[in-house]
């Protein structure tokens, strides 16, 4: 007998409440107020102490345990940016901070930022969202013309070059490159033999390599920190010896990474002496310019790139460091882009699309670690844009004439002496005394607030360590540091 099938009654569905969004005049009157509140802090915010005075845990306990249940005027947050934010910040736009290396914060990168939020786009693909991606191989190409980088290093040459949230992530995406062409494929299937590769850098590279090594399931013990020569750059002939030694025990030296600019001190790895190295034992070559990469606009700086074009693989600058922009933007360069699509990219159904299948497109997704992806390439178009090239190079050139001043005056003054080679705009140096005064000094100059500065260990000595290029700094601000410096010494190294 049929059964009459059983039908669930009409129900008339109720739709929840409309969420209390922002409305569009609301946005125009906060986000006047927001540039407003943003373009003070920069007019002030050199009358605040570089560095804050909280001590650990102070910032949280002005905020209140809970997130509040109804939403708040918008003004009550800039109050708390005043109160709270701005008392507990490190203030990495003071003229006078000259630590570590600068943050870009500039205006059209700022601005650009906003732009960025407010289109909310996802990148992941070129179809969900073409100009995000042929906008970031445009500036891309445009900044490794400015730098002089090979046209192999474009998309018109073969490779190309994307953005990364930092020279870290580009270490990491060279080095699985590099293990996909080494292993033959092996590693995006099988995954990382122990023991069978090893990787290669300057004892003085930045330590987001032995980061790098450890996600990749290397581990630490796979690198091999070569000895460095007596300006503190890669020794080519210690590198040799090292990698002749893995390869007669059996091991496959995978890649190599130069310096141009390290953290500490700012040497720069002799890539035509290194690269030929590379070439014998099979190697990948990265080269990371993190900090120091775009000087090379300047034709008077464009040596430090020397032998890039004949021997690396891949090749990392931040703009987010000297050209002005804001943070996160790396700009990373690889001559075989299929080394590191191969090993990185994952197709699932959901992701199918025609512009993809047809091979004609870039999806960005299969250049980066994450699968979605900011408009971050809009923050270098609007800093070009504004500056020009000219004025690009003016900034890194008024950088290096007052580190080098500032080198003068170190040098002339019998009480210290400068540690290390200073050819662009980091200076390491130190009081003729023990380490112990010289961390007295480092600490007294700092809590004046008026400048700060930071240290390395150079050739196990202490050292003070000046890196100048901050958007707002200027040779004042130099010359206020070297007069705080001056006028210290005597007193924390004490009667003679």
């Amino acid at each position: 007998m049929a059964t009459t099938p059983r039908v669930a009654p009409a129900h008339r569905h109720v739709l929840a409440p409309v969420p209390p969004h922002m409305t569009a005049a609301q946005f125009r009157a906060h986000g006047r107020a927001v540039v407003d509140w943003v373009a003070d802090y920069w007019e002030r915010v050199e009358s605040l102490p570089v560095r804050s005075s909280v001590v650990p845990g102070e910032v949280r306990a002005q905020l209140p345990a809970e997130p509040p249940e109804t939403g708040e005027p918008f003004e009550a947050l800039l109050a708390d940016m005043d109160r709270i934010v701005v008392p507990g910040s490190t203030h990495w736009q003071h003229p006078g901070f000259l630590a570590y290396y600068p943050s870009g914060a500039s205006g059209p990168s700022a601005l650009a930022e906003l732009l960025i939020s407010g289109l909310g786009m996802q990148g992941m693909l070129w179809q969900t969202a073409p100009a995000c991606t042929e906008l970031e191989q445009l500036v891309l190409d445009w900044l490794a013309g400015l730098i002089g980088l090979p046209e192999r290093f474009t998309f018109a040459g073969g490779g190309g070059g994307v953005v990364q949230d930092g020279a870290s992530t580009a270490m990491l995406i060279a080095l699985l490159a590099a293990l996909q062409r080494a292993s033959r494929g092996q590693v995006a299937r099988a995954g990382v033999e122990r023991g069978r590769y090893v990787v290669y850098t300057s004892a003085e590279a930045n330590c987001g390599f032995e980061k790098a090594t450890r996600i990749t399931g290397l581990g630490s013990s796979a690198i091999r920190f070569v000895d460095t020569r007596a300006d503190l750059s890669m020794d080519p002939t210690a590198l040799r010896t090292a990698m002749a030694h893995d390869a007669a025990d059996g091991r496959i030296p995978v890649l190599v990474m130069a310096t141009i600019g390290t953290t500490s001190t700012g040497a720069v790895d002799p890539v035509p002496l290194i690269g030929p190295v590379c070439r014998e034992f099979g190697a990948w070559l990265h080269v990371d310019a993190a900090y120091a990469g775009v000087a090379a606009m300047c034709s008077e700086l464009r040596w430090i790139n020397e032998g890039v074009a004949d021997f690396a693989d891949s090749y990392a600058t931040n703009p987010h460091k000297w050209l002005l922009t804001a943070l996160e933007f790396d700009a990373c360069y690889l001559a075989d882009r299929s080394a590191l699509t191969d090993v990185l990219s994952v197709l699932p159904e959901y992701l199918r699309n025609s512009a993809t299948e047809s091979g004609a497109v870039v999806d960005y997704r299969d250049w980066q670690l994450p699968v979605g992806r900011r408009f971050r390439a809009l923050k270098l178009w609007a800093v070009i844009r504004w500056y020009g090239a000219s004025g690009l190079r003016e900034h890194i050139r008024y950088s290096m004439s007052a580190a080098q001043q500032f080198a003068a005056w170190v040098e002339a003054d019998d009480r210290f002496d400068v540690l290390a080679p200073h050819p662009l705009s980091v200076i390491c140096f130190r009081l003729r005394a023990a380490d112990d005064v010289n961390r007295a000094l480092l600490d007294a100059v700092n809590a004046t607030g008026r400048v700060l500065l930071s240290h390395t260990m150079v050739r196990g000595q202490f050292a003070l360590r000046v890196a100048i290029g901050g958007c707002a700094t200027r040779l004042e601000h130099v010359a206020t540091a070297w007069q705080l410096l001056s006028e210290w010494a005597d007193i924390v190294a004490g009667p003679n």
